[in-house]
């Protein structure tokens, strides 16, 4: 944290405008040089600082204006023509130009991208959409569905439609860009997706779509993955295949499908979200009839972890806001920082903040290796997706909110980030599945691939590797080998009410390796104590009636070492 914003004028809210997100971020800096190769890392590091500029600049006044100012749907032009517009505001336009086209966020994955001669690895995309959640949460949507699309349709669809699309899918310019979508929710199927009611009518080579979905976030896209049952399908998720939807027909004109209305939301206000209703949409089937869900879970995968970066962002700036307060205002004759009931506050807004940026990276490092064929890679995919779907993004609502009250009342002002980021924070723990869905899912993996298994076995090894000094490793294997095990106990069991419990428990273990892991590589005492503060608070019993005595020494010794 830069030490200047001490310095904050009597009277004066301290103020975080003008600090570069990515040089004040010491944890992502080390991390990446774990995670990227040298070459890499050096290419890529004037596009993360010219990123973390805009984070407290320009991108974040762009997202407070568009949050302000949120999408408006015109279904008719003056002269009474259906043109199912939605008009964006200006600034929202213009941070599209700029995660888009700018940083290429979208397309990074699928073709050469920021000064490299090959896309971007997985780390370093992940990295830029963190850095860009500090300051916009509602686009990283639009940019996640596109890259999510993209990767489907290049994996099932028939190789003539990806030879239509793909060039405006990973288009250099906005105004040449596709953007991407899913449409899978319907009133009756949220989560339940063999509840699925759109019916699909052959139409000679193609499939014409007919039903309502409730929940199509970046409503106007020009492609749209929707899930739909074939006449004469059966019942069920067996009965659903996926198709992808075109917004414009190739032989030109609208396709059949009406924007019903757009969605009042909570957050993420200053992207669409709608429903529509599809009147004989033509439309291709992507993949195997009967597989939809198995296919779109390709998709749901990656906005899974694109939402748990995103959390893992908006808890990053969080802290940053939590910390500028700190060190900036005083009361009582000390500074905020220097209270110890303060301090042991922003351990807590730190802790939850540092476990989500080592397990996403974790588990961006899993996904490079899944897609590179690798087994174990694909098991620690399977089950790292879902866990940190559910564990990050249902930390970032709690960060999101401390942060808020450590500002005191001027942190409940509009004008300030803070109630933006409480607002979006609720976003991620609900959409591609509540927490509830998700933590079963982690049950799923362990039970169907034997994931958490590999999971455990891989950390241990992680943590033999990097030379974990021998009694932290030891207590620390000691917890994994009992996650794991209580993991794989309810999924035998079908213990689907423990779901939660165990997952939160597994995410903490793993958590807590990959820290003690990352400070023996680096030789970080800070991401030690950060280790040794998840086995006392997330993995140890607490009495709250009792002494702390110990604890309260271990907790000031860590607030010394961490919020110097």
């Amino acid at each position: 944290m830069d030490l200047s914003l001490t310095a904050t004028p009597h009277g004066l809210q301290p103020d975080t405008r003008g600090v570069n997100a990515f040089d004040d971020d010491a944890s992502l800096r080390a991390l990446l040089g774990l995670y990227l190769a040298p070459s890499d890392l050096e290419a890529l590091t004037p596009t993360f600082r010219r990123l973390g500029a805009l984070v407290h600049g320009r991108l974040d006044a762009l997202a407070h204006e568009a949050d302000r100012n949120p999408p408006v749907l015109r279904p008719r032009d003056r002269q009474g023509r259906d043109v199912q517009a939605i008009d964006k505001h200006p600034s929202y336009v213009e941070m599209e130009r700029i995660g888009f086209q700018d940083f290429a966020m979208a397309a990074m994955s699928h073709r050469p991208a920021l000064g490299l001669d090959r896309p971007v690895p997985h780390a370093a995309k992940y990295a830029i959409q963190y850095l860009f959640a500090e300051a916009e949460f509602g686009l990283l949507c639009p940019i996640s569905m596109t890259d999510a699309l993209t990767r489907t349709i290049r994996r099932y669809a028939d190789p003539a439609l990806v030879a239509r699309y793909l060039p405006g899918l990973t288009a250099e310019r906005l105004e040449d860009q596709i953007q991407g979508a899913m449409f899978m929710t319907e009133k009756a199927a949220g989560s339940d997706v063999g509840a699925t009611e759109t019916v699909a009518r052959r139409d000679g080579d193609g499939w014409r779509l007919w039903g309502d979905k409730w929940f199509c976030s970046n409503t106007d896209a020009g492609l749209a993955l929707v899930l739909a049952r074939p006449e004469g399908a059966p019942a069920g998720i067996k009965g659903v295949s996926l198709f992808l939807l075109p917004r414009d027909l190739p032989e030109g004109g609208p396709n059949r499908y009406r924007i019903v209305r757009l969605k009042d939301k909570l957050g993420t206000r200053s992207m669409a979200s709608g429903e529509i209703t599809l009147e004989g949409a033509t439309a291709w089937m992507v993949g195997e009839p009967g597989q939809g869900f198995v296919q779109m879970a390709e998709m749901i995968n990656q906005s899974r972890l694109s939402n748990a970066v995103r959390s893992a962002g908006i808890m990053r700036r969080s802290v940053r806001e939590a910390l500028a307060v700190a060190r900036g205002r005083s009361a009582f004759g000390s500074r905020l920082i220097d209270l110890p009931l303060q301090r042991r506050q922003l351990l807590k807004l730190m802790l939850p903040a540092e476990q989500a940026l080592s397990v996403t990276l974790f588990t961006a490092d899993a996904l490079a290796r899944a897609d590179a064929g690798e087994a174990e890679g694909l098991k620690l995919r399977r089950i790292l997706t879902p866990l940190v779907k559910f564990r990050v993004c249902r930390d970032a609502r709690k960060v999101a909110g401390d942060g808020m009250e450590a500002r005191g009342g001027v942190g409940y002002i509009e004008e300030w980030p803070e109630p933006r980021l409480v607002r979006d924070a609720h976003l991620g723990s609900i959409w591609e599945g509540t927490s509830n869905i998700v933590a079963l899912d982690v049950l799923r993996a362990s039970r169907k691939d034997a994931a958490h298994t590999a999971l455990g076995e891989a950390l241990s090894r992680r943590m033999g590797e990097a030379g974990v000094e021998t009694g932290l490793r030891d207590r620390l294997d000691g917890l994994l080998a009992r996650a794991v095990a209580i993991v794989g106990a309810a999924a035998e069991a079908g213990a689907d009410e423990r779901a939660r419990t165990v997952a939160s428990g597994l995410y903490h273990a793993a958590s807590a390796c990959l820290l003690a892991a990352e400070g023996a590589l680096l030789e970080d005492a800070r991401r030690t104590a950060l280790a040794e503060l998840v086995i006392r608070h997330k993995l140890t019993p607490r009495d709250p009636l009792g002494d702390a005595g110990r604890d309260e020494e271990a907790d000031q010794a860590a607030a010394d070492l961490l919020l110097t």
